[in-house]
């Protein structure tokens, strides 16, 4: 089976190929059709000249010098004349379209009794009858002149039309998919949160449009993106004044008070304080403005689980030789350390961190807990920004967490997975090339 191709370049090529070479077929039958009648006409016109010269020359020569002129007909011109009796073989007739129309022009030309074969005892050749007086003689033809040769000046001039014609087909798709695809890596870049460089807005009125509108679609959107982070930014920002505020005012209630009180109250405002720091990094993930370096993996894997380790928290790494890959390192660290957080927060035991080769060009950081999990129907809900499960991994956080996540693992070209871990728990996966 010829597999199809996947690209547009490719799969109007494989279209136009086809179209082309039966195109050139078409040609070929219609130039086969249009000199068809011409050629009938032609071979019997020289074939009722011979006949009619010869008898011609029969009538006018004596009897007795008949015979001589027969042979020097045969020997120069290749024309057998032939007495007609019981001695020469039955005759045969084919069905071909110019043989057919041969012998219908002989017949108008000669007369509707002449005869015609064009094989006799095994030999092909063109035979005639014709009489003089009550006498019958045949009249022999070499096939050549019956038959024309194959046109291969045609064939070769026809072939070269269709190579042509293959070539200019693959240029001029070529030239109207190369927007297509320099589409492809932009469209990828808005997908990332990142401001491609501006397509051509050149070329055919319909492949500039359509430069001109994607470019607007990436302005556009880069636009709102950069409102709705500067919207968040300014809400968190004005928010840090009064918590400060509040966390100073319960600090410095009476020490004989409610003690109980006060330090729920603190407790309270200092999640809403790490609800505002997952805003202002779900703000500056998204920009993007941290540059890529080369980054020991293993060494920044380590380096978040040990400061949880120093902290007294159950999180075990377990890291094998990785390769220095191009990394955010702030934006990495910020990942790993979110699904730390919400391994610690849900899990309710040990946490596992595992760093691992996956294929020759991705690496894998997988984050293992043995909490409640999340149904696999909610999972994909759980990456989108300000998302929360209404069950037992229900808290008051902002639900940014995961999101923040996922969002740095596309920044990287990766992508997070949530999985359920063998034995019950929750398998965070995230998938990074290491290109």
């Amino acid at each position: 089976m010829i597999p199809w191709p996947r690209s547009l370049l490719w799969r109007t090529v494989a279209m136009l190929v086809p179209l082309l070479v039966l195109s050139q077929f078409a040609w070929f039958a219609l130039l086969s059709l249009s000199e068809r009648e011409p050629r009938a006409r032609q071979i019997a016109e020289r074939v009722s000249s011979a006949v009619n010269l010869t008898r011609a020359a029969l009538v006018g020569s004596r009897p007795e010098g008949r015979r001589a002129l027969l042979a020097e007909l045969n020997e120069s011109e290749g024309i057998r004349v032939y007495p007609g009796d019981d001695t020469l073989p039955d005759g045969t007739l084919g069905s071909g379209p110019v043989i057919r129309q041969v012998v219908v022009e002989l017949r108008r030309r000669l007369g509707d009794d002449t005869i015609i074969y064009d094989a006799r005892g095994g030999e092909r050749a063109l035979w005639v009858s014709f009489r003089i007086d009550e006498d019958l003689f045949w009249l022999a033809l070499p096939p050549a002149r019956e038959r024309r040769p194959f046109p291969w000046t045609w064939f070769a001039w026809g072939l070269l039309v269709l190579l042509l014609s293959i070539v200019g087909a693959y240029l001029i798709v070529r030239r109207i998919t190369a927007p297509l695809r320099a589409a492809i890596p932009a469209a990828a870049a808005i997908g990332r949160g990142e401001l491609p460089p501006p397509l051509p807005e050149s070329g055919p009125r319909e492949v500039a449009a359509l430069g001109r509108a994607f470019n607007e679609m990436a302005r556009d959107i880069r636009s709102l993106d950069q409102d709705r982070q500067l919207l968040l930014a300014g809400i968190s920002h004005d928010l840090r004044t009064p918590l400060s505020r509040l966390r100073l005012g319960v600090e410095m209630l009476p020490i004989g008070g409610d003690g109980g009180l006060a330090a729920g109250m603190v407790q309270d405002i200092e999640d809403m304080d790490a609800i505002i720091d997952q805003f202002l990094a779900y703000v500056r993930e998204g920009s993007g403005e941290e540059a890529a370096v080369e980054t020991d993996l293993d060494a920044a894997v380590r380096a978040v689980v040990e400061r949880y380790q120093r902290r007294g928290q159950p999180v075990q790494a377990r890291a094998g030789p990785l390769p220095r890959m191009r990394l955010r390192p702030l934006s990495f660290q910020r990942l790993l350390s979110n699904l730390v957080d919400n391994a610690l927060r849900h899990g309710g035991g040990e946490v596992e961190v595992e760093a691992e080769y996956a294929g020759p060009s991705t690496v894998r950081v997988t984050v293992l807990d043995r909490g409640p999990g999340i149904p696999a129907t909610e999972r994909e809900r759980m990456l989108q920004p300000f998302q929360r499960l209404g069950s037992a991994r229900t808290d008051t956080g902002s639900g940014l967490g995961l999101a923040i996540a996922d969002r740095i693992a596309r920044l990287h070209g990766g992508r997070v997975h949530l999985d359920e871990r063998d034995g019950g728990g929750l398998k965070v996966t995230v998938e990074l090339p290491t290109r």
